[in-house]
């Protein structure tokens, strides 16, 4: 996947932004709105699992908030649109490509899928924890979604999926959560 290898929690407080990014990026994908989000709490995170709930509370806010707030609607859709559609031909993150292997193979129906989701969804990006899943069951969860057509849910899903996908990461990258 990748020779990347996380540093200690301890580490936080010292590290240049830069490297900060760097975390961020292979946790929960290159972002700069995420970033931005992030960013000002994150010296003060001791784990990495902290780091993680840290992100999910400030995105499921911002989700909550964007509700009413057309800027924050915005900036949590750049936030989501960081994550690539599922069978997608080009992928730049090595963690999605590893990811999503075993969704290889099905591009034209997933390429429908993203596309009916994407026009029953404005401006959202289907986001899932694929983790090995079978690619039947992540379309039969895409068409669930699609078919239950909650708007303000889907913010959710993909919040929460986002993080667990982070968590995943992290402990692929030899991170102790705790």
């Amino acid at each position: 996947m990748t020779d990347y290898e996380l540093p200690p929690p301890s580490a936080f407080p010292s590290l240049s932004k830069e490297d900060r990014i760097t975390i961020i990026t292979h946790l929960l994908e290159r972002s700069p709105a995420l970033e931005s989000l992030i960013l000002p709490g994150f010296s003060s995170m001791t784990s990495y699992g902290e780091l993680v709930a840290y992100s999910r509370a400030l995105l499921l806010k911002l989700a909550s908030e964007s509700q009413n707030d057309p800027r924050k609607r915005e900036v949590l859709l750049e936030i989501l649109a960081a994550h690539p559609r599922l069978g997608a031909r080009k992928i730049d993150s090595a963690h999605s490509v590893a990811e999503q292997a075993s969704l290889q193979g099905e591009t034209e129906a997933l390429a429908a899928l993203n596309k009916e989701y994407e026009e029953k969804f404005p401006g959202l990006r289907y986001v899932v924890f694929v983790n090995g899943r079978r690619r039947d069951v992540i379309m039969a969860n895409m068409r669930s979604r699609i078919t239950r057509g909650e708007y303000e849910l889907e913010k959710i899903e993909a919040v929460n999926a986002m993080c667990d996908i982070a968590i995943d990461r992290a402990k692929k990258l030899g991170a102790a959560l705790e």
